[in-house]
């Protein structure tokens, strides 16, 4: 389900009475109220003072649903502090069932909000800033292919040009694996017909990318490559590039990537 889509699921959650646990959580080691993980503090925190009030309240079905959320989401981000970037957004409910865990690469405002419903107003904030979008590295053999949103890479594919076929193909995992910076050192393997005319060497390989738009929901593509690679495959997409860099990342970590096209 594309990312827009489960933000329209959340809006649409509603229960009777007070069931969800909206929570967002600043963990960008970036932050100067973030050293030394004092997320976790804000995080005990600020699930504390809602158990409280709870408590007060005296509703023992309310208190217990709570309880068993804060846990569980405790466990979720002490799980995954190694994988912590900038931000976790979480929303959880026991009756009726719901679990939604985001790990974002955006700028996030610690807030907790236990209502009847999913609190989306800030992730959708979020979306808007950094909608689903595709990040496209082109050179000479080889097409890599970021899938984003928020900030974020939730998947990756890199294609390769066959010179006898004439055609792209979509490289196999254990192929990719160890073959990490070919798209850098292919130039020389391709025939000097195919150098001369970039237009028609990435032709197939831009359907290929518009065909993903859609199957993804990506609502905006970056390209990024040397100034030739760049505007040459920007040329072949049907809408202009939300932007065109003239910078080859074809070797740099996806988390680099994000932050060269996203965070300049």
């Amino acid at each position: 389900m594309a990312l827009k889509q489960e933000i329209q699921t959340l809006k649409d959650f509603q229960c009777d009475d007070r069931c969800v646990l909206s929570v967002y959580l600043n963990t960008n080691p970036g932050d100067p109220e973030q050293l030394n993980g004092a997320w976790r503090i804000h995080l005990k925190s600020g699930l504390k003072r809602i158990e409280e009030y709870l408590t007060a309240s005296d509703d023992e079905k309310e208190i217990k649903a709570f309880k068993e959320l804060k846990k569980k989401i405790s466990t979720e981000v002490e799980e995954h502090k190694n994988e912590l970037t900038k931000g976790v957004v979480i929303f959880a409910s026991v009756d009726p069932e719901l679990w939604s865990v985001y790990y974002v690469q955006v700028p996030v405002k610690t807030s907790f909000h236990w209502e009847n419903h999913a609190v989306t107003e800030q992730l959708e904030y979020m979306y808007k800033a950094y909608p689903e979008a595709g990040i496209v590295l082109p050179s000479f053999g080889e097409v890599r292919i970021l899938c984003t949103a928020m900030g974020y890479v939730n998947g990756e594919v890199t294609y390769d040009f066959d010179p006898n076929l004439e055609g792209w193909g979509e490289r196999d995992k254990a192929s990719a694996a160890h073959n990490v910076g070919m798209g850098s050192t292919k130039g020389d393997a391709i025939e000097p017909r195919l150098r001369e005319n970039l237009h028609r060497f990435y032709k197939g390989m831009g359907e290929i990318v518009e065909k993903l738009k859609k199957e993804r929901g990506w609502q905006e593509i970056h390209v990024s490559g040397e100034a030739d690679h760049a505007n040459a495959f920007a040329e072949v997409l049907r809408e202009k590039p939300a932007s065109c860099i003239y910078k080859n990342l074809n070797n740099s970590k996806p988390n680099d990537i994000i932050h060269q096209v996203f965070e300049k």
